[in-house]
Parts: structure tokens; C-alpha cells; sequence
């Protein structure tokens, strides 16, 4: 199927699912924003426009972190080189490619995949193109680079493995994928030799990086319903690897603990969540669809906290930013949430609009690249406590209503999908 006609059915189908559960009554819409005691001073430190808006598009353009460097991606192509703590931008790249995933950053080379299957790298220090190759679809996911392979993965569920050194194709590997599923791709781990990624089957699976041999297959979650849409089990968050053990989280599935070596399957809690988790060093961040944000003890799963005042805001994937864990919302607005308590620590907006991916946190700054193409870098620091007030004006996503301040959360409706993903179909 022709990528035009999966965006077809894709928008066919989110049509019909929009417009059901408009009709239903058990629908809630997101959790209005309320007043805290601000216990974090959060501070911009620099923003940047990267260039063409990509609202309705839901790519995966989130910026890199390499040594003292923030590499960002629009896309309109254009590939940027900044310092971390100024903004100082040190080189522009453009590539007059569709960019719609990355960039990877390892190894001297900066990595972005597009929307017409074209992967580019450049050259880390100054931007020159290194060279330029061509998948076999298209490109939502951050290739990962290590010393010899760029690794990508394309939504026909293929990954591929090119030379640093110039392209070449090293290695190609296939997983089936669903005829229906998420708009959306888990970007490929490197874990020592192996390379570990989800599927849009509920299955994780590991290569061998230097081969593309299959070395383990782990079913985190098996598909459930009546219907298609019911049926959706995706994993599109990156998996986290900690020492031996693997953590993955699927939409409407499981969140999981797997053996590196093996994949065998050490504990399983239902959850879920399209968007990934944070791994910090006793405990798993999860923003969950619903908008739920939990905290997990990692050895066991076992629940320590979750937070009930994000409801159905479109969460994005969490990251650790010291002791607390950061996430955005639909809305543009960014949550920093106290990770021994669960509670609210600070909240800015940093410009009205939906942020699709997650948060990157290192040295003290949180970079966040949102879906109208402005990469925003932040900075905390403790400052006792200070009253927050509720935002006013605070808009729904097209098609729902503001909500009223709630006390008591609505319980999800199973099978309902975020209203931010498309189903796509193949």
C-alpha cells in the first residue's frame, strides 16, 4: 500500500473512531490544569526555530545530546548544531529532505531519516553531508549509530543496518507487522553487540549488531478484542536497558521486564502507553494513555505512586531531570513531578501547541523540541515554595470541549484511541 493510501485509510479510520466517541457519553476530555505550590524555579535558557510546523503530521523529530552539543531536525530539512547551554548555533545543515525522524548522534555523524525513506548523515563537527541512502519506507523513528552500523527502522517494519563509513547496507532484517496500527515506530536500542526493538505486534526482538541475526523473541503482550482497533497492541517507545535487563511498555499491553540475553520475561504489569518510559535507578516513569504518570519499583513492578492530575492531556514520554521526571502535554505545557512523591513541582508553557515527543534531559538543562518546530531549552533549580495559579484560557484538542475542574478522575473506556494518533493501515 502506497503511503498515500495509508494516509487515507489512516485518516478514514481516526474519522470514524473521533466521531464514535464523540457519541458516547463515557467519553471524558482532558483534565483542566489546576493551582499547585511550586516547589522547582524553572528558567528558558534559549529557544530556536527549526523550521516547518509538523502539527498534523506526528513525527519524531527530538533533539540529541552529544558532548556539550544539541542537535536538532525540521522538517523542512534543515539540520542544526547548537551549543547546549547558549543556543549559539554552530552549524546549519540543510538537506532539502522531508525529515520526519531523528537525528541519532554517535560516532562523528549525525542521523535523520525522512518521510520518503531517505536516512542522511552528516558530519558531527561541521554539517557536511557524509553521505545519503534510501530505506524502503518511511523513517518515524531516531536511527542509532554506533562504531560501525547506523541503525534504522522503517514502518514496514524492517530495520537495516548501514556502514558508518560510507551507507553501504551491512544487513536487513523484517518483522510482520499488523495490517492496522499506531501512526508511529520504536526506534531501534544498541545494548552491547545486539540491537533491541519493539514491534507493532506487542513483540520485542533483538539482532546482533555486527549480523542482523535474530537472537530472541519475546511476546510482551498479545492482542485482545473483537475488533481491529481493539486489537492494537503497538510498542513504539524505545526500550531502556539497564545492565542484563530490558523494560518495554506497549499501547494496550503490558509493561514489562526482559533477560537481555534471552528475552525471557522476569515480571509483566498491564499498562498502557504509546509514548515510553524513564528509567531511573530503583524505580520505571511511565506516562500512561490515559495521562496517568506512575512510578514502579524496578525489580518487581510493583506500584510506588501515580499521579492523577494530567488526565487524557496527551502525555509525551518521561525523562529524568534530576529528582523529578518531566513530561509534555497538548497543550505545550511542560510538568516537572517530584519522583520520591509523585507530586506537581513546577509547570511552564512553552509555546501554545501539541508536543508529540518526549523531553531530553542531561547536565541540568531539559530540551524539548515541539510539533511547531521551536526547540526550547530549561533549567531548574529548588526555591522553597511558591503558589502556581490554574492557566486560564486553556484550550481541548479539536473536536472536544475544556473540561471542568474535576476531583474524581473518569475511568478510561477500553479501546478508545489517544485522539493524537492516527491508525494506520498497511
Amino acid at each position: 500500500m502506497t503511503a498515500m493510501r495509508r494516509l487515507a485509510l489512516a485518516l478514514a479510520v481516526l474519522g470514524t473512531v473521533l466521531g464514535a466517541c464523540s457519541k458516547d457519553k463515557d467519553v471524558e476530555p482532558p483534565m483542566t490544569l489546576v493551582g499547585f505550590t511550586q516547589t522547582l524555579d524553572v528558567r528558558r535558557a534559549w529557544d530556536l526555530s527549526v523550521g516547518d510546523k509538523d502539527r498534523r503530521l506526528r513525527l519524531a523529530l527530538s533533539p540529541a545530546i552529544d558532548d556539550g552539543r544539541v542537535y536538532a531536525a525540521g522538517h523542512g530539512g534543515a539540520v542544526f548544531a547548537v551549543d547546549a547551554k547558549t543556543g549559539k548555533v554552530l552549524w546549519r545543515s540543510a538537506t532539502k529532505l522531508p525529515l520526519s525522524a531523528g537525528p541519532g548522534v554517535g560516532n562523528g555523524l549525525v542521523v535523520a531519516g525522512a518521510s520518503d525513506g531517505s536516512v542522511v548523515a552528516l558530519d558531527a563537527a561541521t554539517g557536511a553531508r557524509r553521505w545519503s541512502v534510501r530505506a524502503s519506507g518511511e523513517v518515524l523513528a531516531a536511527p542509532a549509530v554506533s562504531d560501525q552500523s547506523v541503525i534504522v527502522r522503517t514502518v514496514d517494519g524492517r530495520v537495516r543496518a548501514f556502514a558508518v563509513s560510507d551507507g553501504h547496507e551491512q544487513w536487513s532484517a523484517e518483522q510482520t507487522v499488523p495490517r492496522l496500527s499506531l501512526r508511529g515506530t520504536a526506534p531501534p536500542v544498541i545494548a552491547g553487540d545486539s540491537v533491541v526493538c519493539g514491534f507493532d505486534d506487542g513483540r520485542a526482538v533483538a539482532y546482533g549488531l555486527a549480523t542482523g541475526d535474530r537472537l530472541w523473541e519475546s511476546a510482551v503482550s498479545t492482542s485482545r478484542g473483537k475488533t481491529e482497533i481493539e486489537r492494537l497492541n503497538d510498542i513504539d517507545g524505545a526500550v531502556r536497558v539497564s545492565g542484563r535487563d530490558v523494560f518495554v511498555v506497549g499501547f494496550q499491553g503490558k509493561l514489562a521486564m526482559l533477560a537481555l540475553d534471552s528475552g525471557q520475561v522476569w515480571w509483566s504489569r498491564d499498562l498502557s502507553s504509546y509514548r515510553g518510559l524513564a528509567l531511573g535507578e530503583e524505580a520505571i516513569y511511565v506516562a500512561t494513555a490515559d495521562g496517568h504518570v506512575q512510578a514502579l519499583r524496578r525489580r518487581d513492578g510493583t506500584s510506588l505512586w501515580t499521579n492523577e492530575q494530567l488526565l487524557r492531556r496527551g502525555l509525551t514520554a518521561p525523562a529524568i531531570d534530576g529528582d523529578s521526571i518531566v513530561v509534555a502535554d497538548f497543550e505545550g505545557y511542560l510538568h516537572w513531578i517530584d519522583r520520591a512523591t509523585g507530586a506537581l513541582a513546577a509547570r511552564v508553557q512553552t509555546k501554545k501547541g501539541p508536543v508529540t515527543n518526549g523531553p531530553v534531559a542531561a547536565d541540568g538543562y531539559v530540551y524539548l523540541q515541539t510539533d511547531g518546530g521551536r526547540v526550547f531549552a530549561y533549567t531548574t533549580r529548588a526555591n522553597g515554595r511558591e503558589a502556581v495559579a490554574a492557566p486560564t484560557g486553556a484550550s481541548a484538542p479539536a473536536g472536544q470541549k475544556a473540561a471542568a475542574p474535576a476531583s474524581k478522575p473518569a475511568e478510561r473506556v477500553p479501546g478508545n484511541l489517544p485522539s493524537d494518533l492516527s491508525p494506520v493501515g498497511r
